[in-house]
């Protein structure tokens, strides 16, 4: 608590000075680079910027004092780890010497380039990030709302959400039905759905053994399938049922009250009801006028500057970047590269677009676990997949491979926070 007190102290007498400060001169002595939002793509964007530019005043903004990580959240979800092993705070980030608000943004002048936070406070920059994560939709689909989620829990932001949907699982009797909705693509983490589906299973299959699990998916295939479906035949049969968009699996309205998911041909009454409504990028996103008509945020990929609002760069799942997974691996990915263009764009030089590598492990049980790799190149704008560059878990391996690579996934879990939060 002390260090929390000290970083807001230390932020407000920074912010008192900086606005007394003329913008040419801020851009001409000590550039300043804000970051909004500090998830796995804005916490190691922000890390590197000052690793990059040790003299540039770089600020963290970031409503939370605690990040609480989604990925290996299914296993809080299923009772293989609790929540506390997914949160991480930012002392390191301290310790380095960025500025820390942790404080909402409230609204962001893109002329005027001024970020102004929820106590009035106004944060002027020479260039803008934003790492803002996801939003939902609510209202899709029809019936669920944010007071549903209560009932019908999404848990797909991390926290109170995972812990209800744990919770659920607990106290239904053996012999219920868990149900969960997907959504359509876009959409943070596509894999987590079927990892998710896949603990679950592991844990009525474990626990509550007459229990059964449909999967209600507004989409007709999805990564790693083959490799998800091998596993579920194998390891869960007759329990998991995954039913696609053109057999009638996109739900269209929900029934908070009896847990009800409703089909354009058929109600599911469940037990339990994960609902995972549709995504967009987060509120400050639009707030700031860099995401378009479909609610997410197109970039230049050489730079992740937007080419709605000049100086502001978009990053993590926020953004538009083409064959690239909505991933925590994507987003540490994004961050570093966003940094180092952002440090020849003040040092007056043209960065040019790279490769980029995301990786997505997911695991089927707590010792199964599976795969994917893709490397990332612009083409037309975009990035796109290097052809015979990434690829998937073998689809005939031992179970020794197989605990190998949750053994991985751990290990990545675990070097991926260090990283970032340590």
């Amino acid at each position: 608590m002390k260090a929390r007190a000290r970083t807001r102290r230390n932020f407000l007498k920074a912010s008192l000075a900086a606005a007394l400060v003329p913008m040419p001169a801020l851009a001409q002595n000590q550039p300043r680079v804000i970051v909004v939002g500090g998830g796995f793509a804005g916490a190691t964007c922000a890390r590197e910027l000052k690793r990059l530019m040790p003299d540039a005043r770089v600020t963290l903004v970031e409503t939370n004092s605690t990040f609480t990580a989604c990925p290996f959240s299914n296993g809080v979800v299923t009772g293989l780890r609790e929540l506390r092993a997914q949160q991480f705070d930012y002392e390191a980030l301290d310790r380095l010497g960025l500025s820390l608000a942790f404080l909402p943004a409230t609204k962001i002048d893109p002329q005027a380039r001024v970020v102004a936070l929820n106590d009035g406070t106004l944060l002027p920059y020479d260039r803008l990030v934003l790492a803002p994560g996801i939003d939902f939709r609510w209202g899709s689909p029809a019936g669920y709302d944010e007071a549903a989620s209560a009932r019908m829990p999404h848990a797909w932001k991390a926290g109170e959400q995972t812990l209800l949907l744990r919770r659920q699982l607990e106290a239904m009797e053996d012999g219920g039905l868990v149900a969960i909705s997907a959504p359509p693509n876009p959409m943070r983490c596509p894999t987590g759905v079927y990892e998710r589906a896949s603990l679950i299973a592991h844990y009525l299959n474990t626990r509550k053994p007459r229990s059964k699990l449909i999967i209600l998916d507004a989409k007709d295939s999805f990564p790693k399938q083959r490799l998800f479906q091998a596993a579920w035949q194998q390891l869960y049969p007759g329990l998991l049922e995954w039913v696609p968009l053109s057999n009638d699996g996109k739900v269209i309205s929900v029934e908070p009250a009896t847990n009800t998911l409703v089909t354009d041909f058929a109600r599911h009454a469940a037990a339990v009801a994960n609902v995972i409504p549709p995504q967009k990028a987060g509120a400050i996103a639009q707030a700031a006028g860099v995401a378009d008509r479909t609610g997410w945020c197109p970039i230049d990929p050489a730079t992740f500057e937007s080419p709605l609002q000049k100086n502001i760069h978009v990053i993590g799942d926020a953004a538009i970047s083409g064959a690239m997974a909505k991933s925590a691996f994507a987003a540490n990915a994004q961050g570093k590269a966003c940094a180092a263009a952002i440090a020849l764009l003040l040092a007056g030089e043209t960065p040019g677009p790279g490769k980029l590598i995301n990786t997505c492990y997911s695991l089927v049980a707590p010792d199964y676990g599976i795969s994917i790799v893709g490397v990332y190149q612009v083409v037309n704008g975009q990035y796109v997949d290097v052809e015979g560059a990434g690829g998937t878990s073998l689809l005939e391996a031992p179970r020794e491979t197989r605990a190998a690579e949750a053994n991985y996934a751990a290990a990545w879990f675990k070097t991926i926070t260090a990283e970032v939060f340590g």
